[in-house]
């Protein structure tokens, strides 16, 4: 999928990862590794291998060729990859939602570029896919990302607790959601 989508005014784009990423994206796992692992689920070494990298690539270019997923790098306008954001378990028929994960380069935190990932990623989510709905949900106490949700337009729905099993521990998660129509009323403001 040849697919790339600008936020010039915060010196970002995101595009598809493809198997050429992989090293890349294997870089800003390592580099990565220490400060996300109390956000992630417990990861083996052979997780960080070009390999791996490589498996996860072909699959999420397979899951978008099912329209189950899409797996987006953001690079800043010079081409280095800072984060990733993924759209995933997209659901069609009555439903028309995915849910929304992504990580940042901790280096590159607090600079605005995943709020602008968020922008363009709903962008295409609700127009290109035509989705209703995105989904995410956080871990408690990480409010840097409840801080990108909300000002991207997400509103806190719950806390499901025991949601995922993060770091080795089934955790508590607030879910949070944006609709389409959140969206359109906040860019006619």
């Amino acid at each position: 999928m040849t697919l790339t989508l600008y936020h010039t005014s915060h010196g970002i784009y995101i595009s598809p990862l493809e198997l050429k990423d992989a090293q890349s994206l294997l870089d800003l796992r390592l580099n990565n590794r220490v400060t996300h692992e109390p956000f992630e689920p417990k990861r083996d070494a052979h997780f960080f291998t070009l390999e791996i990298q490589q498996q996860i690539i072909n699959q999420r270019i397979e899951d978008a060729l099912q329209d189950r997923a899409y797996m987006f790098g953001i690079y800043l306008l010079d081409g280095q990859l800072i984060g990733q954001i993924t759209l995933s378990n997209v659901s069609r028929g009555v439903a028309q939602y995915a849910d929304l994960g992504y990580l940042m380069d901790h280096r590159m935190q607090a600079k605005g570029y995943m709020t602008a990932a968020v922008g363009l990623v709903l962008g295409y989510a609700f127009r290109a896919l035509g989705l209703h709905r995105v989904q995410a949900a956080i871990l408690l106490h990480n409010e840097a990302s409840r801080r990108v949700l909300e000002k991207s337009g997400f509103k806190p729905e719950g806390i499901a607790r025991q949601y995922l099993k993060i770091n080795g521990q089934w955790q508590d998660h607030q879910t949070y959601a944006i609709l389409a129509e959140d969206m359109l009323t906040e860019e006619q403001k």
